[in-house]
């Protein structure tokens, strides 16, 4: 049943991040009209840099598919933890309506890192003292 689960934990953070990714990669969807100003000033600084949104759309595309596909989950988990991070931040301080979701993906997130076996003992590795 643990097994079920961490399946379509993986698949749906996977999901959600391949899906997010191409849509700002590729400029799929406009960005919505009646968002905060806080948050279009952010966005436009990201896009200002010339680089920054699209690395980011670039990492959450390829971890996505690393998270459908099972390849090297815990280096997908481990490069989307400071994404997600931002997510949560970003919505907790500019937009609140989204923090449903970036509460879901952190936990999401939490949960594959921590506590889904076959991925929890990689990345608790990295949290050893030597």
């Amino acid at each position: 049943m643990k097994s079920k689960i961490t399946l379509v934990a993986r698949l749906l953070l996977g999901l959600l991040f391949f899906a997010a990714g191409l849509v700002g990669l590729l400029n799929l969807v406009p960005p919505p009209e009646n968002l905060p100003e806080g948050l279009k000033t952010f966005n436009a600084g990201m896009e200002a840099s010339g680089y920054m949104m699209k690395l980011v759309k670039g990492v959450e595309t390829l971890c996505g598919l690393l998270l459908i596909t099972g390849q090297f989950v815990p280096l997908a988990l481990v490069a989307l933890a400071p994404i997600a991070l931002n997510i949560f931040l970003v919505h907790a301080f500019l937009a609140p309506e989204g923090l449903p979701l970036a509460i879901i993906i952190g936990i999401i997130l939490i949960y594959l890192s921590f506590f889904a076996e076959p991925y929890s003992s990689t990345i608790k590795q990295l949290f050893r003292r030597k």
